[in-house]
């Protein structure tokens, strides 16, 4: 099948109408069809039930069709897949799932997202375990983040987190590697997954992660509120379930619980918002037709190497990476101006991007949909800031 013309995939996405859009890892443009499918999903719903025999038969299939389309998306067997609404919720599963004894160690890396940092802390609080970070961060533009890990490690490592894209400095840790490493000690690895699907061409079976977390709001330009979690194998049996629903469980002929979902629903709970199953399923579909996933990954490179290249050349302004980005995110630092004063700046000109804290920054993403007069109309309103 032959891809669409950018320009017409892009007419496609109404929020990329009329603005450069640079938010892409905090969420990315739904098109009108995935738009229109949650809608119409929502009046079926409400057309045969909104309770009925014909809706439950409906859902599962949904919900089925769904976990199927992610699997194949991300190289894994379809039981491996569990339907949570974010990424928050899929780290929280293998974080509570784990029988924590006192004594036991924590590790992160110290590029990891508030929301995974509370929930570690807390962790620590309840269970008496030991929470300590490894400093990724440094190996930014030089040293080995393999061996950052390797070297944290300790004999009473439990679970590693990490993020295969760091939200922060866009770094593309080298996770096979990471995984492999934590294997040879028997540590499992919890992977933040926000910002690598939808980026990366993935193949989870072959990368050997014990969780991996996602959304589909963010790279995947699907709708807010719904993502997934992978668990390999060999990790589920020993994970035990935090929050518990019919969707977890299954059932006697009384209706009397009997035991757990023998696949990735064990850790799912109950009522959902399933006319996002079909948002999704559009979001992905839509992506589909324009290349392949590692045409889509070939074209963010060029992008975020055009932006990267272009913003370094502007004085009073500092790329973290001193190299060319490993994927679509590219953070940067402005010299004598307040980077929330120039994001607000940007955002009155119809350019979107953000700040972050931690490093002090401004982060612009770039996706396969942008383009390059995009990326010259950013660097063009950073150069009028910069010169004022």
């Amino acid at each position: 099948m032959t891809s669409p013309s950018l320009d017409d995939h892009r007419q496609r996405f109404p929020a990329l109408a009329q603005k450069a859009y640079f938010n892409y890892g905090g969420q990315g443009p739904m098109a009108t069809d995935a738009i229109a499918a949650i809608h119409q999903a929502q009046i079926h719903s409400q057309e045969i039930g909104p309770f009925s025999g014909e809706v439950n038969s409906w859902i599962v299939q949904a919900a089925q069709k769904m976990r199927t389309t992610i699997a194949q998306e991300l190289g894994a067997p379809v039981e491996t897949i569990t339907l949570t609404e974010d990424v928050s919720v899929g780290c929280n599963i293998p974080l509570w799932g784990i029988e924590w004894r006192s004594g036991d160690h924590l590790l992160l890396t110290d590029c990891e997202h508030q929301g995974i940092i509370a929930a570690a802390l807390e962790l620590q609080r309840r269970f008496g375990i030991e929470v300590t970070s490894c400093p990724i961060q440094e190996t930014l533009n030089a040293g080995d983040p393999v061996a950052v890990i390797q070297q944290a490690l300790r004999p009473q490592t439990r679970l590693v987190v990490l993020s295969h894209i760091l939200w922060n400095t866009g770094q593309v840790l080298p996770l096979a590697e990471m995984v492999q490493v934590c294997h040879d000690r028997g540590v499992q690895v919890l992977v933040d997954a926000a910002q690598s699907v939808g980026v990366l061409p993935l193949n989870l079976t072959e990368l050997r992660a014990d969780y991996y977390a996602f959304t589909g709001h963010k790279w995947w330009c699907g709708p807010a509120g719904l993502g997934g979690l992978y668990i390999r194998p060999e990790a589920s049996a020993n994970l035990n379930p935090t929050f518990i629903g019919w969707r977890s469980i299954t059932v006697s002929p009384t209706g009397y619980p009997t035991g757990w979902q023998s696949d990735g629903r064990k850790y799912e709970i109950a009522t959902s918002d399933y006319a996002l199953y079909a948002g999704l399923e559009a979001a992905i579909a839509i992506q589909n037709q324009w290349g392949t996933a590692d045409q889509r990954y070939q074209r963010i490179l060029h992008l975020s190497r055009l932006l990267w290249e272009k913003l370094s050349q502007l004085p009073h302004l500092t790329c973290l990476r001193t190299a060319p980005p490993e994927a679509g995110l590219v953070s940067f630092t402005l010299a004598n101006h307040s980077h929330a004063e120039v994001v607000k700046s940007l955002e009155q000109q119809r350019i979107f991007l953000r700040t972050l804290l931690d490093p002090d920054c401004i982060r612009a993403c770039v996706h396969y949909l942008t383009t390059e007069a995009e990326i010259d109309q950013l660097v063009n309103a950073i150069a009028q800031i910069t010169t004022t």
